[in-house]
């Protein structure tokens, strides 16, 4: 059987493979799991983006949280980094975010995080899933006075503004800024942080109504944005995704600066100021080879971890780093915040902007971006870990290595959070690349299905 959690803790069609059942089941085995030790009786905050299914989760979830005798704080839409943040600040237990990132609206997640803000480790989600299969055996359910009550605080996403503010306090007075929130949980978070530093602001997608999240719009849905960029004349454009702990950025010419870039402008800026922690910034494998080209170039280690920011982070903490991330604009500042966080991302680029007085696409130079295709093929959830066990995707991957050795790289892994293999091949020539990624992921889908 597949192991419940996926890279981002559990995800699903909401209703049918994320059901009620089920989030009321995690809430208890979550909340067990995560304040067993606790001598009080424990507080958990919960979160959502802007989902339609996400108070019916949250419900049920708060439902399995208090049967266990813990109580929840429900805090409505919020943004992940948010409720990460928070859980730290006020001391609770353990903070929840029923959220499915960057998916259509039909997805949703439940992710968990500790008592300090960190998504869990693979042992404790491990623990979960083994008290849920086991029907939460051996647990003792409490009654009367011992079961957990529910509370609403819908205020707690100003403390979060106002750490924003405080964290990266710069004057945008001088940028005209397009902000796209993906109809998502940044919509009023981003917007009221942007205006109070003075940003002369054009928010668009932010009017959410449970079914529009990230549709043609956010981080993963840029034309809009980019368009709309260049005939406001602006100087900047950000793309948040759902639950906002992500940020890709667009120039003034209406030029997409990715994660990648982005970690690039901002690594430089810090390590020229003395706040790069072992000159070092943490990406993924998936990071484009031009990434680690401009490491060398820069004299700025680039670390490389498995796909996942929980594996970046991983990273970060263990070797002491302060920024890492993903190319999807996934991006961690571990001085400030525990996870991926859109809004921080986008100040401290912003930062460098007011600071060195230079266009975005003057700065995005420091990285030459190489030619990179990535295409996903849909193949059935539990088959995907198994691809190489077809023998005619085995030798066609085999082939591709062999012919873009030394002039790029070949990369094939199933999605942590989808029914995907993505297939992604760097190398010199756009067309070529993008052919023979659509000729493998083609491939893999026809063997698979």
């Amino acid at each position: 059987m597949a192991r419940m959690f996926g890279t981002d803790g559990v995800r699903g069609v909401a209703g049918t493979e994320l059901t009620i059942e089920l989030a009321m089941k995690l809430g208890q085995a979550g909340a067990y799991v995560l304040t067993k030790e606790k001598e009080h009786q424990p507080t958990i905050i919960v979160g959502c983006d802007t989902r339609i299914s996400g108070g019916m989760l949250a419900n049920a979830l708060m439902a399995g949280i208090c049967s266990v005798g813990a109580n929840a704080v429900y805090m409505g839409v919020i943004p992940t980094p948010a409720i990460a943040y928070l859980t730290k600040k006020l001391k609770v237990d353990a903070g929840v975010v029923i959220s499915a990132s960057h998916n259509p609206m039909e997805f949703n997640g439940i992710k968990f995080f500790n008592g300090e803000g960190y998504k869990l480790s693979d042992v404790l989600e491990d623990e979960i899933e083994a008290l849920i299969k086991n029907g939460m055996k051996d647990v003792t359910m409490p009654i009367g006075s011992g079961i957990g009550k529910v509370s609403y605080r819908f205020d707690a996403k100003e403390e979060y503004i106002s750490f924003i503010k405080n964290t990266v306090p710069i004057d945008l007075s001088n940028l005209k800024i397009v902000a796209d929130c993906a109809e998502g949980a940044s919509y009023y978070t981003a917007v009221e942080t942007l205006k109070g530093l003075g940003a002369n602001l054009v928010p668009i997608h932010v009017e959410p109504d449970g079914t529009n999240i990230n549709a043609n719009c956010g981080s993963t849905h840029m034309d809009e944005l980019r368009a709309r960029v260049v005939f406001e004349k602006a100087d900047v454009g950000l793309a948040f995704d759902g639950d906002a702990d992500r940020m890709l950025a667009v120039d003034e010419k209406g030029n997409i600066v990715d994660g990648d870039q982005v970690m690039a402008i901002i690594g430089n800026y810090m390590k020229d100021n003395g706040k790069l922690k072992k000159n070092t910034i943490v990406g993924t494998i998936m990071s484009n080879l031009g990434f680690s080209i401009m490491g060398e170039k820069n004299g700025i280690h680039i670390e490389q971890t498995k796909v996942g920011d929980r594996y970046v982070l991983e990273n970060m903490r263990k070797n002491g780093y302060n920024i890492g991330g993903e190319q999807s604009g996934h991006i961690i500042f571990l001085d400030e915040n525990t996870t991926g966080d859109g809004l921080l991302s986008a100040l401290h680029l912003l930062e460098v902007m007011v600071k060195t007085n230079k266009k975005l696409s003057e700065l995005s130079k420091v990285m030459e971006v190489l030619p990179q295709a990535l295409v996903n093929a849909k193949v059935p959830n539990h088959k995907k870990e198994n691809y190489m066990e077809y023998p005619e995707i085995a030798q066609a991957i085999e082939n591709l290595e062999k012919r873009f050795a030394g002039e790029g790289r070949v990369l094939i892994r199933p999605s942590g959070t989808e029914p995907l293999v993505r297939v992604m091949i760097e190398g010199k020539d756009q067309a070529i690349i993008e052919k023979e990624a659509e000729q493998l992921a083609d491939l893999i889908m026809e063997t698979m299905l």
